[in-house]
C-alpha cells in the first residue's frame, strides 16, 4: 500500500502543476514571464515575514504575492511604464524584503531556508486542501471565462474596444497568478516556484497557435513535470523541487526540438 506522504504528494504535484501551468498560460501569453520571479520572491518574503513575527508563513505568502499582483497593474497602466520595468521595481523591492526578514529571524533560520527549496514529500493536509481549492477555483475561473480571459491575454487593447472589462480581467488574472504561487510555495520552493509558472506554458507555446490548446498542454505538461520529479526524487533521493524544474526544463527543451513552428522558419 503507498503511504499517505506519498499521496499527499502526487496530489500535491496534481493541483499545483494545474493552477501553476493555467496561470503561467496567461503570465506567458501576455509576455509577462518575469512576473513570476517577481510575485514569487514576494510570496518568499511574506513566508519570511511568517516566520519572523510567528504566524503561518502560508498567510503571509498569500498577502505579499497578491500585494505585488496589485502593484504591478497601476504601475503599468498609469506609471508610464513598460510591465517589464513595473514588475522589476516591485520584484527589487520584494527581494530586499525578503533578505531583511531572513535576518531579522531569530535563532535557527531551518524553517525560514526551507522555503527556499520547497518539499513535496512534507507538504500537510492543510497545504495540501489550499493548493486543491486554487486549482479548482483557476480552473473553473477559467472554463466559466475563457472568452475574455483569451480575448484579453492575446489582444488587451482590443478585448477593451468591444466592451470587454479587460482591466478587471487582467487584475483578475494577476491575483490568480499570486494565489497560485503563494500555495505552491511550500512544495516547490521560492526560489523554484516562477520555473514551474514559466515551463509548461512555454513548452504549449512551441507546439501551438491555439489558446485553449494551449492551456491543455500547459496543464499536461506541468503535471507530468510535478510526477516525473516527484519520481526521480523518490526513486533517487533527490530535492523534489529541482527535479520537478529541472522535468519542466527538459520537456521545454524536447518541445522545442520538436515545434512545427521551428521547422516553419527554417
Amino acid at each position: 500500500m503507498m503511504p499517505q506522504y506519498l499521496i499527499n504528494a502526487i496530489l500535491a504535484g496534481l493541483f499545483a502543476g494545474v493552477s501553476c501551468s493555467l496561470a503561467g498560460a496567461f503570465v506567458v501569453t501576455m509576455h509577462l514571464s518575469f512576473l513570476g520571479v517577481c510575485i514569487a520572491h514576494a510570496a518568499f518574503a511574506g513566508a519570511l515575514m511568517g516566520v519572523w513575527l510567528g504566524f503561518d508563513p502560508l498567510l503571509g505568502a498569500l498577502f505579499f504575492s497578491l500585494g505585488a499582483s496589485a502593484l504591478v497593474g497601476p504601475l503599468a497602466d498609469r506609471g508610464e511604464l513598460s510591465p517589464d520595468a513595473s514588475i522589476g521595481i516591485v520584484f527589487s523591492f520584494m527581494i530586499g524584503l525578503a533578505f531583511l526578514f531572513l535576518g531579522l529571524t531569530p535563532g535557527s533560520r531551518t524553517e525560514a531556508l526551507s522555503l527556499f527549496w520547497g518539499s513535496i514529500l512534507t507538504i500537510s493536509p492543510q497545504d495540501l486542501l489550499f493548493l486543491g481549492m486554487v486549482a479548482v477555483a483557476v480552473t473553473l475561473g477559467i472554463l466559466v471565462f475563457n472568452k475574455e480571459i483569451h480575448a484579453t491575454a492575446c489582444h488587451r487593447n482590443v478585448a477593451a474596444a468591444i466592451g470587454i472589462p479587460a482591466t478587471l480581467v487582467f487584475y483578475a488574472m494577476l491575483f490568480a497568478t499570486g494565489a497560485t504561487i503563494a500555495v505552491s510555495l511550500r512544495s516547490i520552493g521560492g526560489l523554484l516556484i516562477y520555473s514551474l509558472v514559466v515551463n509548461p506554458a512555454a513548452s504549449a507555446l512551441q507546439l501551438t497557435y491555439r489558446f485553449n490548446l494551449m492551456l491543455l498542454l500547459s496543464v499536461l505538461f506541468g503535471v507530468g513535470a510535478c510526477w516525473i520529479g516527484l519520481a526521480a526524487s523518490y526513486c533517487w533521493d533527490l530535492p523534489a523541487g529541482a527535479a520537478i524544474v529541472l522535468s519542466s526544463s527538459v520537456l521545454f527543451a524536447v518541445c522545442t526540438v520538436m515545434s512545427p513552428k521551428r521547422r516553419a522558419q527554417q
